[in-house]
């Protein structure tokens, strides 16, 4: 989506307990044609509510936050409002912490080295429904799940004093399936996609319904994390 195709701004929250980083993001987004900042906070808890509250549609959330930290303040947004979109910006890149993050129900995980025209970009494909994660995030998470399928055990994710493993499953999907939501998992769209795959785009759109069926998932993020959280991809 673009700002001439856009029927409203997108409606972005940020939430960074650093000042500088806080208002860097505000000036670079606020001048993007498209996007619109509707607040900010600089504690997880306090997050929560005032997301909520702003109508958010993208809320751009750290990880280490105080008071609540960013995975656990994800995990109750997505709770209450399950159609906003959280995309984690954050300088940790640890295992735990991503697939923390994920399971939280991030919808996006961006590195703060991310360029400005790299997070519009991110916040435009979560909005649109697109998971989007950073290549070397994206290859952390491919290679864990890899590791899954040849036999290794899954990662552990933390959440507070809870540990807990995600559940994988033999995929239900076919070979070419699986081509396509590996590319919707690095972020690409259907028109990227079937001209890697050389299909086309109604092609890509027939194959994502098959997948969103077989998921149980109503979008391609929720095809995207799932995937990635079950070890299909």
């Amino acid at each position: 989506m673009d700002a001439t195709t856009a029927s409203r701004p997108i409606n972005i929250f940020i939430v960074e307990d650093y000042e500088i980083t806080r208002v860097g993001l505000r000036l670079t987004l606020g001048q993007v044609g498209d996007f619109k900042i509707v607040g900010e906070a600089e504690d997880g808890q306090s997050a929560v509510q005032k997301v909520i509250e702003s109508g958010a549609d993208v809320v751009l959330m750290d990880i280490g936050l105080p008071v609540l930290d960013g995975i656990d303040a994800t995990r109750q947004i997505k709770s209450q409002s399950p159609e906003t979109k959280v995309i984690m910006l954050t300088s940790h890149d640890n295992d735990r912490d991503v697939f923390a993050a994920l399971s939280a129900g991030a919808d996006g995980y961006c590195l703060k080295e991310v360029g400005s025209s790299q997070l519009a970009n991110a916040i435009r494909a979560v909005f649109e429904g697109v998971a989007w994660l950073d290549a070397g995030i994206a290859r952390k998470v491919l290679k864990a799940c890899s590791n899954i399928n040849a036999g290794a055990a899954p990662p552990v994710v933390s959440n507070g004093s809870t540990r807990m493993k995600a559940s994988y499953t033999v995929s239900p999907l076919s070979q070419r399936e699986l081509d396509v939501l590996l590319l919707v998992v690095e972020g690409q769209s259907n028109q990227e996609i079937a001209d890697k795959l050389v299909l086309s785009v109604e092609t890509v759109k027939t194959h994502m319904r098959h997948i969103m069926e077989k998921l149980a998932v109503t979008d391609r993020t929720q095809a995207a994390v799932k995937a990635m959280r079950e070890g299909i991809v």
